[in-house]
């Protein structure tokens, strides 16, 4: 039998219990070239919340009672006439949020649990990952010495875009919520400044970290510290419009950027980051940042809750900031395999 979280209705606002069903089903049987994944980990994202809109995006909306959409790892524990994959493989993929997944292997990847834990495959070495690492480099373009800065950036994504930015050469000052993040943000993560948006003014101390202004805004939250940092730009500033976890539970209208003029006067860009766009470029990304981690250049933090029927309650960390890094749900039960 296989636990499934069913995606029952179209949320307005924040998502909250009635917005998923949890399910017993049996697992569906294998069709030839299809195998079976006993599903580990689920990564939780706040991309998961615009998923839910019956919208236009970057991708198709989810439909009602579809498993939720989710990134996840696990191993092979049945192959029907598969080429590609053998019981006993791990892999990675969009493998939603459930016990066991069917998948004809298209979209998912081998990946070893002896050269990383499973969890750092949905962060660093995962989408999370390659968003933050196309997100700065090709879309920030950063060159040494260009001042960054980076909102959320004591979450998933924000935390390995400020670490590769210090590995090109850059200041980075992060914005995070609390005097706690910010103390990761600094002693755990080498940043050059943290900026607390909860108990800080952040125009006041953008100006005390960032001077002369800054080079490249790396936007996970959008809303008013966009407008902030829009007005701050030096001339050919680069803006990565990452997220906007600010606004993603509105029930009002989005709130633009009043400062979108700063554009014109610095001759700067803003550019919207999907990371499906890179696929192509994965493997690469994959091994410059696992040698970054080997070298103790990069660091991987998984914040791991367990229990499928747990995933509403975490599901609402990633709007609270109650975390820290990389949020993932552990959804195996069977404690014999140790990975």
């Amino acid at each position: 039998m296989n636990k499934q979280l069913k995606f029952v209705k179209r949320p307005v606002g924040e998502a909250d219990a009635s917005t998923w069903s949890l399910e017993i089903n049996p697992i569906t049987e294998l069709k030839d070239g299809e195998i079976l994944v006993k599903q580990h980990y689920v990564s939780l994202d706040p991309a998961m919340r615009g998923w839910m809109n019956d919208s236009k995006s970057y991708i198709e909306p989810m439909a009602i009672g579809s498993v939720m959409r989710a990134g996840a790892v696990g191993e092979v524990a049945a192959v029907n006439n598969s080429p590609n994959f053998n019981v006993g493989d791990y892999v990675a993929g969009f493998g939603g949020v459930q016990q066991y997944a069917v998948s004809d292997g298209k979209d998912l990847r081998i990946i070893d649990p002896k050269l990383a834990p499973l969890p750092t495959y949905l962060s660093v070495l995962g989408m999370t990952g390659m968003t933050a690492y196309f997100g700065i480099l090709e879309v920030g373009k950063i060159k040494e010495g260009d001042v960054v800065v980076i909102s959320g950036a004591a979450g998933a994504v924000g935390s390995i875009a400020g670490q590769i930015a210090k590995i090109k050469g850059c200041k980075v000052i992060g914005i995070a919520g609390g005097a706690d993040k910010c103390k990761y943000l600094l002693e755990e993560l080498g940043f050059d400044g943290a900026i607390d948006y909860k108990n800080e003014n952040v125009r006041q101390r953008l100006k005390e970290e960032c001077p002369k202004g800054l080079d490249v805004y790396f936007d996970n939250v959008g809303g008013e510290i966009l407008d902030i940092a829009l007005s701050l730009l030096r001339l050919h500033a680069r803006i990565v419009i990452c997220g906007a976890i600010s606004q993603y539970n509105s029930k009002m209208a989005i709130k633009g950027p009043s400062n979108y003029l700063s554009l014109l006067v610095n001759r700067a860009t803003m550019q919207g980051m999907v990371v499906f766009d890179y696929a192509k470029k994965y493997a690469e990304a994959a091994m410059n940042m696992g040698r970054w981690m080997a070298e103790g250049k990069l660091k991987s933090r998984e914040d791991i809750y367990e229990g499928i029927e747990n995933f509403p309650q975490t599901y609402k960390r990633l709007f609270s900031g109650d975390k820290l890094g990389k949020l993932v749900l552990k959804v195996i039960e069977d404690e014999s395999n140790p990975l």
